[in-house]
């Protein structure tokens, strides 16, 4: 693994070359999030799926700027994530409970406006500059908010994967490179978690019939 102020001056790169892109995937997260809000609902396989493409362009990158393990983890957390959700039952994906929608709406926030690495003139440009789908951390922080706004897609063993790179990550950026922001991530990864093991007794936003749902998630996929 390189040293934090290579790690560091890689991730600045990455963010200022590959601003064009940052941008895309702005409007790419934003779609998907505007979509579950407006009651857009793919089956699970497939938002499995949508929520796992950015990470590999993060590999990808991590890769150009011979970060090798970046790029190993995103693919190999990528690669998981896929497999995962081949295996989840192709039913539509549902709301999650309010206080994960709540968090999940923050943790999209986060990521859609980090600001570290962005050199900007004014706040507007991290509404649509800032390196999300480039770098670890504003990444992940979108991807779990969006799961969580999804209720953890019902799936313990997706957002266990997700949860613990984002675990890493957190702890990895506030405590080695000095990005003590990056708490906030850890804080989403835990929310993550605990959709895991909390009833979705707690009003979910949504559920069939018009009923709130009292269920567990499910535990086998």
């Amino acid at each position: 693994m390189p040293n934090p102020e290579e790690i560091l001056d890689g991730l600045a790169k990455i963010a200022q070359e590959w601003r064009v892109l940052a941008i895309l995937w702005h409007v790419y997260y934003g779609v998907l999030a505007i979509g579950l809000l407006v009651g857009m609902r793919p089956a699970k396989p497939v938002a499995g799926i949508l929520l796992a493409i950015p990470l590999f362009s993060v590999s990808v990158l991590a890769w150009l700027t011979a970060n090798p393990f970046n790029g190993s983890v995103f693919a190999l957390v990528g690669l998981a994530l896929v497999g995962i959700s081949f295996m989840l039952p192709r039913e539509p994906i549902s709301l999650g409970p309010t206080w994960a929608v709540i968090a999940g709406v923050i943790m999209i926030a986060f990521g859609w406006v980090y600001p570290h690495f962005v050199n900007a003139s004014s706040f507007a440009n991290y509404l649509y500059a800032a390196p999300t789908g480039l770098i670890p951390c504003p990444t992940l922080s979108i991807t779990i908010g969006l799961v969580l706004l999804a209720g953890g897609l019902d799936s313990r063993t997706y957002s266990l994967v997700l949860a613990i790179a984002g675990l890493f990550y957190g702890v990895f950026g506030a405590l080695r490179l000095g990005v003590t922001i990056d708490l906030v991530l850890l804080l989403g990864s835990l929310a993550l978690i605990g959709i895991v093991f909390v009833p979705k007794s707690s009003a979910p936003a949504e559920s069939s019939g018009g009923q709130p749902s009292t269920s567990m998630p499910t535990t086998s996929s």
